[in-house]
């Protein structure tokens, strides 16, 4: 970066990236492959000859390890074996013309199949959208076209591609889904581990609230013990009504044709540095008291209209861009020009963090082109953002929106403001999952939609149950006043139903965290689709809007409106082998089948595999976001094991082994039962001294002798039996201690009788008592006589019960 300070120089230098294997690679005259694995080639053309070691925006690292290999040439053709594949290459067309699996089955048209990836913003959308090719096929094939992406200096500073050749990445993976997206990482960089109290729930709302205004409503949701992790400050932190409040001269505008200053004057004042003091007349005292309610600010930026006059910050700026302040000239934008970048953070952003903001929402829509060619604004914004805001330590994130593949360096993404429908609700858990194969696993949505659309309670509570269920739990609207996101603003089911989710959320925090570390370490996303685990079973490809959520749950979020009858929702499941028990109902069923799953308001349907283990945050109403003291773990019965994965959440100091694991395990054999905990390992200054536990087994309704040990001492607990589950609670147990739980001869949960359910579901239908009792009396008496509605609607959820185990 010429012209900018050695300091700010080495916070982005990326260095030199580590080339591949020199015995790894074929050089054909214009032509250079490169085999990275047995699975995954690289072709590049050069028209001068010349080709790329630097790394690009999307791919930083070629050095892995060397593969065992052999090349064959005939006449133009060359072919490349590995182990696994045979990658057949036409020299003169320089192009990749076949694949062939160790099956024998060959692949030649590598976009059939694809199952997508994701798209760059869903801005305006209703319902659903196109997606862009992701990196799994199942035609076993796809390609990763890295041909127009920039090079990285080693300062940090982005270059064009000087040859205008291509550069291809063939991933021949097959089915392996978790392969080629480990390998994907590897090439292009890990998913970063994102600070733990992002995994919280967010505040977000578009609306010009005053300083008070903003205290006052994260104090009502303190009252009300709704947790809040995170309190985001839309575009009105600063000055927007630029028109009504500054000259022409202090908008930089004195000569600007009249079509300009309309735009201007009309409002448009999306661009701004400066707070704005009407509204926030102490913004520093305000930071600090969000702090002190343990909440994280970020605040939104829209930079594309540069740095005018009226900006604290003006004078400042002009001089470090070599401008006469007095001229009031506008600081154009540029994110490619390294002196403005230098300007743009040290100036206009490090003083505000050193204020109080946490970090920054990118809120860039505008146009994609910059100084240097080929180069996406968004794209540099996210990556110099991201960079800058890891100095001194600290944890890197961000909130924008995707740029192309390698943005998931760079989380957090906003996927953009959805039109308020069914529809869009619908699209959102497919389009959150798909977004894993292209590698971009924290995505985060306007939960309960942005804007337009017409108010339905039910709605707002479904779409908050998914936001549960996603990566980033962030309610936000737009600033119309009747477009509140606040559960007390909904009718009282729907109140009920939302804040229960988002108490529920905030408890799930170790859970998520320890799935957050998987992503980083392992390349496994937190949510996934069903083929990424059973990418042979036909029906794993028919379930676009279940997922696995983490290790151990599955989740289908309900994205239709109740029946008005039944009074119940639908929610279409496949069900993988293996027993599935109900998060919330305790229901259990058998997989290997598909299930029309029916609930009212209070839940959607969230399976747990057998074996799960689930920690949760006993604290579910404070804002704290920490290791907790009182852990609440989930058991279901099976052979399982989970690693509760700690660190101090907001550093980087875990890079150097500050974190600490706790390994908890359950092993069933026969009617005994045995779970542990394991003393943690690792940086213990990260944990609490002693911990209490409560141990809730969800599917042992009782056992003929319950032992409890810590460090081989027994421990007398007196176990609660309560609607099938068994409670145990252990105080003051040391983190360094060994925790052993023996349950032997153990009465497992049952589904309840078939009766007893049948008759409670029909109870609940909207219906005169007298055509109910016509309709239904003589099978709510005996289920044996069949059922005498042809209705579908009416017999669906009779059906689920005798779906049941």
């Amino acid at each position: 970066m010429q012209h900018v300070s050695d300091s700010f120089r080495a916070l982005f230098a990326v260095g030199t990236a580590p080339k591949s294997d020199p015995r790894c690679v074929i050089i054909r005259g214009k032509l250079r492959v490169t085999v990275l694995t047995k699975r995954l080639l690289r072709l590049e053309t050069a028209k001068n000859g010349t080709f790329c070691d630097a790394p690009t925006q999307k791919v930083w690292f070629r050095d892995f390890d060397r593969p065992r290999f052999s090349v064959e040439e005939s006449g133009s053709r060359m072919t490349i074996r590995t182990t696994d594949c045979i990658f057949q290459i036409d020299l003169g067309k320089r192009a990749l013309t076949a694949v062939t699996f160790k099956d024998g089955r060959t692949v030649t048209e590598f976009k059939a199949g694809n199952l997508k990836g994701t798209y760059r913003t869903l801005d305006g959308v209703n319902g659903d959208h196109a997606l862009e090719d992701g990196l799994m096929s199942r035609g076993g094939v796809s390609l990763l076209d890295d041909s127009d992406s920039c090079l990285l200096a080693e300062d940090g500073s982005v270059l064009p591609r000087p040859d205008g050749g291509s550069d291809v990445y063939c991933f021949a993976y097959g089915n392996d889904y978790r392969g080629c997206l480990r390998d994907f990482y590897r090439l292009c960089g890990p998913a970063p581990l994102v600070p733990r109290w992002c995994l919280g729930n967010w505040w977000s709302r578009y609306k010009a609230y005053t300083q008070q205004e903003y205290l006052d409503l994260m104090q009502r949701f303190h009252d009300a013990e709704i947790p809040l992790t995170v309190a985001t400050i839309d575009m009105d932190w600063h000055w927007v009504k630029v028109g009504e409040k500054f000259t022409k001269e202090q908008l930089g505008l004195k000569n600007a044709p009249q079509r300009r200053l309309r735009d201007i004057f009309s409002g448009l004042g999306w661009t701004g540095y400066s707070w704005n003091t009407d509204l926030f007349p102490d913004y520093k005292a305000m930071l600090r008291q969000l702090h002190d309610m343990d909440l994280k600010v970020t605040v939104n930026l829209h930079p594309a209209q540069g740095v005018r006059p009226f900006e604290d910050m003006y004078a400042e700026m002009a001089r470090a861009m070599g401008v006469d302040p007095t001229t009031n000239r506008t600081i154009r934008f540029d994110i490619a020009d390294p002196r403005f970048c230098e300007a743009y953070f040290n100036i206009l952003h490090k003083p505000y963090e050193e204020d109080g903001v946490d970090f920054w929402w990118i809120d860039w829509q505008q146009e994609k082109t910059t100084s240097v060619p080929g180069l996406d604004p968004l794209w540099a914004l996210n990556h110099y953002h991201t960079l800058f805001s890891a100095r001194g330590g600290k944890r890197p994130l961000i909130l924008s929106r995707f740029a192309q593949a390698g943005s998931h360096r760079y989380p957090l993404g906003f996927s953009g403001d959805t039109v308020i429908t069914w529809k869009s609700l619908d699209f959102q858990p497919y389009f959150t999952a798909n977004a894993a194969n292209v590698g971009y696993t924290w995505w985060s949505h306007d939960i309960g939609g942005h804007m337009l659309g017409s108010r339905s309670d039910e709605l707002y509570a479904r779409w908050v149950q998914f936001g549960q269920y996603s990566p980033i739990m962030r309610l936000h609207s737009t600033a119309d006043p009747f477009m509140g996101k606040e559960p007390w603003t909904y009718g009282w089911a729907a109140q009920q139903a939302a804040t229960a989710a988002l108490r529920e959320r905030h408890a799930m925090i170790p859970y998520l965290y320890s799935m957050n570390r998987r992503t980083h370490a392992e390349g496994r996303a937190l949510i996934e689709p069903l083929y990424y685990e059973y990418p042979d079973a036909e029906d794993a490809y028919k379930a676009p809007n279940e997922y696995f959520f983490g290790s151990e749950l599955l989740v289908r979020p309900v994205t239709e409106p109740t029946n008005k009858t039944t009074t119940l929702a639908k929610a279409r499941v496949w069900l993988p082998r293996g027993r599935w028990t109900d998060w919330y109902t305790g229901a259990i069923y058998e997989g290997e089948q598909w299930l029309d799953l029916y609930r009212g308001l209070g839940s959607i349907p969230v399976l747990a595999k057998a074996g799960a283990i689930v920690p949760l945050a006993s604290d579910d109403r404070s804002n704290d976001w920490r290791n907790p003291q009182a852990l609440t773990v989930r058991v279901f019965r099976g052979t399982n094991s989970f690693t509760l994965y700690e660190d101090d959440g907001d550093t980087t100091a875990y890079r150097d082994g500050a974190f600490a694991e706790t390994v908890l395990s359950v092993r069933e054999a026969g009617r005994d039962l045995a779970f542990t905990i394991q003393p943690a390992k690792g940086d213990l200054s990260t944990l609490p001294q002693k911990r209490d536990w409560t141990l809730v087994f969800d599917d042992i309704s009782k056992a003929e002798t319950i032992t409890v040990k810590v460090n081989g001492r027994v421990r007398e607990i007196m176990p609660i039996h309560t609607n099938g589950k068994t409670l145990l609670k252990l105080t003051g147990v040391p983190v360094t201690a060994k925790t052993e739980i023996a349950f032997s001869g153990i009465t497992a949960r049952e589904n309840r009788d078939k009766q007893l359910l049948i008759t409670e579901v029909l109870s609940k239908y909207q219906m005169t008592t007298v055509a109910k009792s016509m309709l239904f009396g003589g099978f709510a008496k005996d289920i044996t006589k069949p059922f005498p509605s042809h209705d579908a609607a009416l017999y669906g959820p009779v059906k689920e019960i005798f779906q049941m185990k």
